[in-house]
């Protein structure tokens, strides 16, 4: 375990790819099995780091430099270590987390400025958690960016990039699931969600 004694799941992806529909099933579905399960998201997860959530995902895409927005989402992501994440793996609850250190290390350490160095530094520094397993939803880029517009909220600023971004981010997730072979599981989002669902399961299943 990379903390407590609880089982810690990860959900990553580019924008639109359905990860955060895949994490609410996962969540269900333990949750019908009789496990204790703690669903989150970042940015956010807590009071403060839901606050910081605003100021990242709203306004205009160049609003923040990708150096300002390492320190924003880390800044968020020890809040929500301390106040959710830790004390429900104490609990032994399964925490389910849409989205944690991976994304950093792509949107701002790949795709808004050469910074994974900086990113894994501050990471080792200030969080020092790995999730047990990190379940990668993989989709087309341009179907995802149209899913992802198509939801009309004010959380837009990194779907503004364009395809892009996204064509870069799929990339870049997929080499990193390559160098954390061990913690991913890549499972194919260009499906109904009930059959990427299943797969989901599977994997949890085959890893915990």
């Amino acid at each position: 375990m990379s903390a407590g004694k609880g089982l810690f799941v990860s959900f990553e992806g580019i924008d639109g790819s359905g990860k955060s529909t895949q994490a609410r099933l996962l969540a269900e579905a333990l949750r019908a099995d009789g496990r204790e399960v703690v669903l989150t998201r970042e940015p956010g997860g807590s009071p403060g780091a839901e606050e910081i959530r605003a100021l990242v995902l709203q306004g205009d895409p160049e609003r923040w430099s990708a150096e300002t927005e390492l320190l924003l989402f880390t800044a968020a992501r020890r809040d929500h270590l301390e106040r959710t994440i830790q004390p429900a793996l104490a609990c032994g609850a399964t925490v389910i987390c849409d989205r944690f250190a991976d994304s950093t290390r792509m949107y701002q350490g790949l795709s808004r400025g050469d910074l994974r160095r900086a990113v894994d530094t501050l990471h080792d520094l200030m969080i020092g958690v790995e999730p047990d397993l990190t379940i990668l939803i993989d989709m087309d880029p341009a179907a995802a960016l149209s899913r992802a517009k198509a939801r009309a909220t004010a959380e837009e600023r990194f779907e503004d990039f364009g395809i892009g971004l996204q064509e870069k981010m799929r990339a870049g997730f997929l080499a990193l699931a390559e160098e954390f072979a061990t913690r991913f599981a890549v499972i194919d989002g260009n499906r109904a969600p009930e059959a990427v669902a299943e797969d989901v399961l599977a994997a949890l299943k085959a890893r915990a």
